[in-house]
């Protein structure tokens, strides 16, 4: 089937969406930032599922180093897709005025600027204009693009709402150059973000206010971002599916 680059491969959605990625016949990057052990124990089950793996560091904000994830990933096979999970919350909740211009100017680094270099790396490997063979790319968001994320993490919500857009615009670049660009937009979902951004109780305070009544887990938004990247998906471009129960 093929590689796919998993962004922020290591813990939560991403390491979800390698697991099952691997499952559905994909080689998988497993690409990570910091401390390599979750990644490696990310590889090491992927590849008791059959699939070759990949543990890369890469900071997504870099260009050489987005150019070397890549380049690496192409020792594995041909590039297949992209999925963009990396992502940063700044990890200071507050109000906007609270916020520093360097913690806004690393989250939009990571997450505009890496999906920035990121989706470039890959429609250029992939798009039919320069010889590729096609394929697909889903970027996750937020649904705090929407909702805004008053009083935490305002500089984030405006940083997916970036995504959002860039991903749209994109999407109608390379439809067709056999490249399908889209959005899967989740909302709480039951990860290590929130113990690692200082809100160790957010999950079970903000879960009264989901139509659910609970967090999503990583496993049902790698659900859907396999979907997006599967034929059965051919017809989907541009599209930004939220994934909140009901928020």
């Amino acid at each position: 089937m093929g590689v796919l680059i998993v962004t922020g491969g290591s813990r939560g959605i991403g390491a979800a969406v390698c697991e099952l990625a691997a499952e559905r016949g994909y080689d998988v990057v497993v690409n990570f930032s910091g401390d390599p052990s979750p990644a490696e124990q990310v590889a090491e089950r992927v590849r008791s599922r059959g699939a070759q793996a990949l543990a890369f560091r890469a900071d997504v904000s870099d260009e050489r180093q987005v150019s070397a994830l890549f380049e690496a990933a192409a020792e594995l096979g041909p590039l297949a897709g992209l999925v963009n999970n990396a992502g940063v919350t700044g990890n200071t909740p507050g109000r906007l005025d609270e916020q520093t211009v360097e913690t806004f100017r690393r989250v939009l680094d990571i997450n505009v600027t890496g999906v920035f270099l990121c989706c470039r790396e890959a429609v250029r490997r992939l798009s039919t204009r320069y010889g590729g063979p096609g394929g697909a790319i889903v970027n996750v968001s937020s649904i705090a693009a929407r909702t805004g994320s008053a009083g935490e993490w305002v500089h984030y919500a405006a940083s997916k709402a970036a995504v959002d857009t860039l991903s749209v615009g994109l999407a109608r670049e390379v439809a067709d150059e056999g490249v399908r660009v889209n959005v899967v937009s989740p909302g709480l979902i039951d990860t290590g973000l929130h113990v690692a951004a200082g809100l160790p109780d957010r999950l079970e305070r903000l879960s009264p206010g989901i139509p659910l009544r609970r967090p999503g887990q990583p496993e049902e938004i790698a659900g859907a971002v396999l979907w997006l990247l599967s034929p059965e998906a051919s017809y989907t471009v541009g599209s930004v599916l939220e994934i909140g129960g009901g928020r």
